[in-house]
């Protein structure tokens, strides 16, 4: 399967206000797929929808071949989930909730536990009510995976934790969709999300702002400065301009899709210290596509 997840014009209205709006997505079979959008932008519903908690207003989700909400009940043997704020029965041991979540759980369920549990760290005779908050997290991740999903989804799952534990838990991620799993992230901690995620999305108010692998979409945006160059000249036909600014002798542009003609022509004619281009970091590409919707 190429695709574990497809969203197909996707909206979500609560009391007649929409939440997600006209959403399309495809998430390919083994990514790190990134959902990134300031709060309210949409990414909680968005995956509540995926997990089939509650039923799209109008449009279709795909999971696993299935649709999310009618076959909601079957794809959950197949989905793990961790939530912002995941919560537990505190007074359990760390041997017990996983002893206690193995009844709902398929076969060998405990096992893959106890072994998520050792690879993480935990000490299993651990009362849940004095883990750290990045060891509780551990439990809700280790939880997730005891049941050998195909798709992993976490909402904020590195919310509240300290930096190294932060980096911990989402370098681990690679791990798991270096295995053949899907993962899916909601955060709105871009920068971080960064160094792990495979593919992104941008989110803004329900709606798309741009979805593309990593890699095209360092291809797609590009950033382009000149000093010494003199007043920002014309950059029609250069491509979808996002921002653009100019500050005593220096100008600087960020666009969408570039023109590589066009970019060859505003090298050669550039004066001053020349033309430089470089690619956006996921802050910087969302803060611009984000002004360039503003604008609008």
């Amino acid at each position: 399967m190429d695709s574990a997840l497809v969203l197909n014009r996707v909206s979500k209205q609560y009391a007649g206000k929409a939440a997600v709006e006209d959403l399309s997505l495809t998430v390919p079979t083994g990514s790190v797929f990134a959902l990134l959008g300031e709060n309210s932008a949409g990414k909680t519903t968005t995956l509540k929808m995926i997990m089939g908690l509650t039923p799209p207003t109008s449009g279709q989700i795909t999971l696993l071949g299935q649709d999310a909400w009618r076959e909601a009940a079957a794809l959950r043997r197949r989905i793990g989930y961790v939530p912002e704020k995941p919560k537990f029965y505190d007074w359990m041991t760390v041997a017990e909730i996983g002893w206690f979540a193995a009844g709902f759980l398929p076969a060998g369920s405990l096992e893959r536990y106890q072994s998520w549990t050792r690879r993480f760290g935990l000490e299993e005779s651990a009362k849940l009510r004095h883990l750290s908050k990045g060891h509780y997290s551990k439990v809700a991740l280790a939880l997730a995976l005891a049941g050998d999903p195909e798709v992993l989804v976490l909402d904020e799952p590195t919310s509240g934790l300290d930096l190294l534990v932060r980096r911990e838990f989402l370098e681990s991620m690679v791990d798991l969709a270096g295995e053949g799993r899907t993962v899916i992230i909601a955060s709105h901690q871009i920068a971080e999300v960064e160094r792990i995620a495979s593919h992104v999305a941008f989110l803004s108010q329900g709606r798309l702002l741009l979805s593309a692998p990593l890699d095209e979409l360092r291809q797609r945006l590009v950033r382009i400065t000149c000093r010494g160059g003199g007043p920002t000249p014309e950059l029609a036909g250069l491509g979808h301009i996002l921002h653009k600014r100019s500050a005593a002798e220096q100008w600087e542009a960020v666009v969408l899709d570039p023109n590589p003609t066009a970019l060859e022509s505003l090298q050669t004619t550039t004066e001053g210290d020349g033309m430089v281009l470089g690619p956006l970091s996921l802050e910087d590409a969302y803060t611009a596509l984000l002004s360039r919707k503003e604008a609008a």
